[in-house]
């Protein structure tokens, strides 16, 4: 027996939450264990990078296992190797785990995809998973391998990545514990960890479920505490770091216990997806498989002057104010490029000479002095958002996070935006707003509620007040073409020469479309003064 695989043992039966963090060599592997973690994850994705490929088994299980060994000399806590589909058939399965266990290795979680795998979070819907019974098979020949009762076999369940859904995934999970797995790892490529917490609420209590919260990793560490999981896998954060700052990273993580504090400065999961030329995996793909020739695309809004701004823009609008050195719509466009949105419309106004940022599109509004947002966004249509592509609209004087990005592509719905909670910070206080009613508030269970807008406006009662719209809205390509007759109605009409962006919203309601809100708190800023240019230079 190994002491190793006892302590996983416990950190999986275990009634309290636990953490193991990513590591893909000696050195990482030490620093996961001197910050006070109790187990490391061998990731797919990290052990692959390190050798400079791409995760979809072009690393041979010999190589993983050489790095292992290395890892497991170098520190005295259990290590999950994340094992891929098993390298092949029960027969790879059974002789991977009789090495494994020669290395001193506690426990191995593999995935019902086929050979050769593909990292999930790369077009993860055009995925097959494995046959059940064929998977079973797997499972059962390395549990009759082991020869240490305490050693783990935890099985993926890849259901929600390939699109399947909670009952193939509750399905196949059943299959798997009884062909004799340890524990559940249930994996999803949301941004908000509903897919999992219906799983586990159906699942109950029948196996230990491990979880990855990669891409929802804004949701507060105490939801998954409630729900009952085991384990929580840090899985590719040290990897993502700077090498300079993985002492940090770690101690960071072990001591907050959620990815918040850190994740936003850290590279995103696409830059590692770079260093080993996934793209040119992607590039064959587009050759090869079937594919959807679409690609997302923005409007921002950034005719206006900004005069409250001063002097600041006497000679230029204000989407050009530079904050650290580059301008506003600098920092915008590099929050659609890092969400790989390159084809951007810029309406220009005042100044329009001075808006010259290379490889956008511009479409200008001669007439923005004596017309509002709406008649902008209607000359931007006019231009560009060809039917067939999802459409951003934003403002030129509002920054984001890569965050808000990614929570506003989640939902299938036409028309979404997303409404920021904290609207009674003193930072709006003073200035103009654009309000928002909703079919419900924001509350912590909205992981499982859809929430609608009911009503935008300024003049809103502070009662009524759910929050205020970010100026960020996504239409899907489906809802475009209605989109499209609607700002070009509602532009025609000359009562509307001076409206504002959230009448617009407003019409779609009226319309009988559904406006998909999706809440955040904080992560953008509107930058209307010269303290929000201040406050600009920490955000960014």
């Amino acid at each position: 027996m190994s002491e190793k695989t006892r302590q996983f043992r416990r950190l999986l039966d275990g009634d309290d939450l636990e953490f193991l963090i990513d590591a893909h060599n000696g050195i990482s592997a030490k620093v996961g264990e001197e910050a006070g973690f109790k187990g490391l994850w061998a990731g797919g994705l990290c052990m692959s990078a390190q050798y400079g490929v791409r995760d979809s088994n072009e690393a041979s299980w010999t190589q993983v296992l050489e790095m292992l060994e290395f890892m497991a000399d170098a520190t005295s806590i259990p290590i999950l190797l994340d094992g891929d589909t098993g390298y092949g058939n029960f027969n790879n399965v059974r002789r991977l785990v009789r090495k494994l266990e020669q290395r001193d290795i506690a426990a191995v979680c593999i995935e019902d995809k086929l050979y050769p795998k593909t990292n999930s979070f790369i077009d993860g819907n055009k995925q097959q998973l494995a046959d059940i019974d064929e998977f079973c098979s797997r499972i059962k020949a390395g549990k009759d391998a082991q020869s240490d009762d305490d050693f783990a076999i935890i099985t993926r369940v890849e259901a929600f990545i390939a699109g399947w859904g909670l009952s193939e995934a509750l399905r196949r999970a059943e299959a798997y514990r009884e062909a004799g797995s340890d524990g559940i790892l249930i994996h999803s490529a949301l941004t908000t960890p509903s897919e999992i917490l219906a799983f586990k609420k159906e699942w109950s209590d029948r196996s230990p479920v491990l979880i990855v919260p990669t891409k929802y990793y804004a949701t507060p560490t105490e939801v998954f505490r409630e729900a009952g999981f085991s384990i929580v896998i840090w899985a590719n954060h040290l990897l993502r770091a700077a090498v300079t700052r993985m002492q940090d990273c770690a101690s960071a993580l072990a001591r907050d216990q959620h990815l918040m504090s850190i994740e936003d400065n850290i590279a995103p999961v696409r830059e590692i997806f770079r260093l080993q030329e996934a793209s040119e995996l992607q590039d064959a793909e587009e050759r090869y498989l079937p594919h959807n020739n679409h690609e997302a695309q923005a409007i921002i809004l950034a005719a206006s002057r900004g005069a409250a701004l001063g002097d600041l823009t006497a000679n230029r609008p204000k989407t050009m104010v530079e904050v650290r050195g580059r301008p506003l719509l600098a920092h915008i466009v590099d929050a659609y490029n890092n969400a790989g949105i390159r084809n951007i419309t810029v309406v220009r106004g005042y100044s329009p000479d001075a808006v010259n940022l290379p490889a956008l599109n511009y479409v200008d509004n001669a007439d923005y002095a004596s017309t509002g947002e709406l008649l902008s966004l209607a000359r931007a249509m006019e231009a560009s958002a060809a039917d067939g592509d999802d459409l951003y609209v934003s403002f030129g004087d509002v920054i984001f996070k890569r965050y808000i990005l990614d929570i506003i592509a989640e939902p299938d719905d036409d028309f979404v935006i997303v409404v920021d909670t904290n609207w009674q910070d003193s930072v709006n206080v003073g200035r103009a707003a654009d309000y928002v009613h909703c079919t419900e508030s924001h509350t912590r269970h909205d992981f499982y509620r859809e929430v609608y807008l009911e009503e935008a406006g300024e003049q809103l009662p502070e009662e009524q007040r759910h929050g205020e719209w970010t100026g960020l809205l996504k239409v899907s390509a489906n809802g475009l073409p209605a989109f499209r007759e609607l700002v070009a109605d509602l532009a025609a009409d000359p009562e509307n020469r001076h409206a504002k962006l959230y009448s617009m919203l407003n019409a779609v309601i009226r319309r009988q479309h559904r406006l998909r809100v999706v809440y955040t708190t904080g992560h953008w800023l509107d930058v209307d003064s010269l303290s929000d240019i201040l406050v600009a230079s920490d955000f960014t």
